[in-house]
C-alpha cells in the first residue's frame, strides 16, 4: 500500500497550456508578422470546424522580411516541477520554431527548432534545451530554467518564401 502512494505521489499531472476544442476561445493567440519591420508576410489564425487551431499563411522576403509567428499570452504559471513541451500537431513537412517567455516583456525568447512531417505528431521538448535568442541571434545566456511561463509562440523563418500551414491540437507540459 505504501509503494502505491509513494507512486501515485510521483505521477505528475500534465499541466495544459492550451488544448483546442471546437468550442475554444482563441481571442488571446495573436499574430506577429515581419510587417512590424517593413515586411510583407501574411499569416493567420483560426479555429478549424474539427477543433484545432490553424497557423497558416505565406511567407514574403519582400522588403527584408522573412517571418510570421503565432503567439499565445497568459497569466504566469509556475512551472518549476515539469521538465518538458509536449506539442500535439500536424505539420507541412517544414522546420518551424516553438518559442517561449518567461515574460512578454522580455525582448528575447527562449527557442527550439522543430521539425515537422507533414503527419500528425506528437513532439517532446527538454525545457532544459531551450536556448535564449533575440532576433535569430543566439544570446550568451543560460538556457531556459523552467521555472515560469507567461508566452509561447510559433515562428515559421526559413529564409525563403513559402506557404505554409500547421495545425495545432494541444500544448501541454510534464
Amino acid at each position: 500500500m505504501k509503494s502505491l502512494i509513494l507512486f501515485l505521489l510521483l505521477i505528475q499531472t500534465p499541466m495544459i497550456i492550451f488544448e483546442f476544442n471546437t468550442k475554444s476561445d482563441i481571442r488571446n493567440w495573436q499574430i506577429v508578422d515581419d510587417e512590424v519591420m517593413g515586411g510583407q508576410s501574411n499569416g493567420r489564425f483560426y479555429l478549424h470546424k474539427e477543433g484545432y487551431g490553424v497557423f497558416e499563411g505565406m511567407v514574403s522576403l519582400e522588403n527584408n522580411g522573412g517571418f510570421s509567428s503565432v503567439r499565445y499570452r497568459f497569466d504566469t504559471k509556475n512551472i518549476r516541477k515539469y521538465n518538458k513541451i509536449v506539442l500535439r500537431l500536424k505539420g507541412d513537412g517544414k522546420a518551424y520554431q516553438f518559442r517561449l517567455k518567461t515574460d512578454m516583456y522580455d525582448s528575447f525568447s527562449y527557442i527550439h527548432p522543430i521539425q515537422t512531417s507533414g503527419k500528425p505528431e506528437t513532439l517532446e521538448i527538454p525545457l532544459s534545451d531551450m536556448y535564449p535568442s533575440f532576433r535569430g541571434r543566439k544570446l550568451e545566456l543560460p538556457n531556459y530554467n523552467g521555472e515560469k511561463l507567461q508566452e509561447i509562440a510559433f515562428l515559421i523563418g526559413n529564409k525563403k518564401e513559402e506557404q505554409f500551414r500547421l495545425e495545432i491540437m494541444s500544448i501541454t507540459l510534464e
